[in-house]
């Protein structure tokens, strides 16, 4: 029995050498030194192979290394092989602490003062007390809700919003899209931390933004194909929205020539708020490979109809 990895090298060095050390009945395997390719039963990748039906025989389960799949066309895999997703607490810790310096970063003006130190102005703006701020997030899965427990201590009014409806202490939550405007009317800040799905491809766009308060700033966490990114430029022109923290694009890297580089109302960051560490996923990749030798449901399993 073997485990193929596709995915970056250097980690994968370290994914080996735990392997080696807690599971040595499951070989390991780095692409694309795949030796006998009807013996290798799980594959951990961010991108699947072309034809992996036919270059895989026998593979039973896919793992995608991250928390999100939208990187993997799922209509082309092996509709009997279940994709699981790795939910890595590593990955949540990251997405908390990108979620937490980004809405400081917004609330206490950052933006504006990058800027006046660049212009050498030394010039003091009145503080918004967090109580005052309103912080709403988009999407409500175990990392957004894990994002708004973290803001939570630090005083902010927080809100979410979701496809369906959940109920979270201290966070007003709304549900479907008869509740998207009441949810947005109300957010000086909006996070986006949605899968991205065809029902969310765009979804920030200039009718979204015109639903925010005047001044609102954005953070996007989620993938760039959320963001219609044309929309940002005219909505930042126009005072609608007063700044954006954005960790993915529609294009990454982002072309030389690309509007954001040095936008002074965007702090742009290339895809980093939360990588997955082998250290911290390893229990998790190893215990859900233990479930499926056992029969037993594994954790993160991707409902395809949905696409997370």
């Amino acid at each position: 029995m073997a485990l193929l990895y596709k995915s970056d090298p250097v980690r994968g060095q370290r994914w080996q050498a735990l392997f080696a050390e807690h599971a040595p009945d499951i070989e390991w395997r780095a692409w694309p030194d795949i030796g006998n390719p009807a013996e290798i039963e799980y594959l951990a990748a961010w991108l699947a192979p072309d034809d992996l039906e036919q270059l895989l025989p026998n593979l039973k389960v896919l793992f995608a290394v991250s928390a999100g799949v939208d990187q993997l066309d799922l209509a082309r895999l092996p509709a009997d092989v279940p994709v699981v997703r790795l939910l890595d607490p590593g990955i949540t810790r990251g997405m908390c602490e990108y979620a937490s310096w980004a809405v400081l970063s917004l609330h206490r003006d950052m933006l504006r003062y990058r800027q006046q130190q660049v212009a050498r102005n030394w010039q003091a703006h009145l503080l918004q007390p967090a109580a005052n701020r309103r912080v709403g997030v988009m999407g409500l899965g175990a990392q957004a809700q894990q994002i708004l427990a973290t803001l939570a201590p630090l005083g902010f009014a927080l809100s979410g919003w979701a496809r369906s409806p959940h109920q979270l202490p201290g966070v007003d939550c709304f549900a479907g899209e008869a509740q998207l405007p009441a949810f947005l009317s109300q957010c000086d800040i909006l996070l986006c931390v949605l899968p991205l799905t065809e029902q969310t491809q765009g979804i920030l766009n200039h009718r979204l933004f015109a639903q925010l308060p005047r001044g609102a700033a954005l953070v996007n966490m989620g993938r760039g194909g959320h963001l219609v990114e044309e929309d940002l430029l005219q909505a930042l022109a126009s005072g609608q929205l007063s700044g954006a923290v954005l960790d993915v694009l529609q294009e990454e890297p982002a072309p030389a020539d690309h509007p954001f580089w040095d936008h002074p109302q965007i702090l742009l960051t290339p895809h980093i708020a939360a990588m997955t560490q082998p250290d911290s996923a390893f229990a998790v990749l190893l215990e859900n490979i233990r479930r499926h030798q056992r029969g037993e449901q594994m954790v993160g399993e991707v409902d395809r109809d949905k696409g997370y």
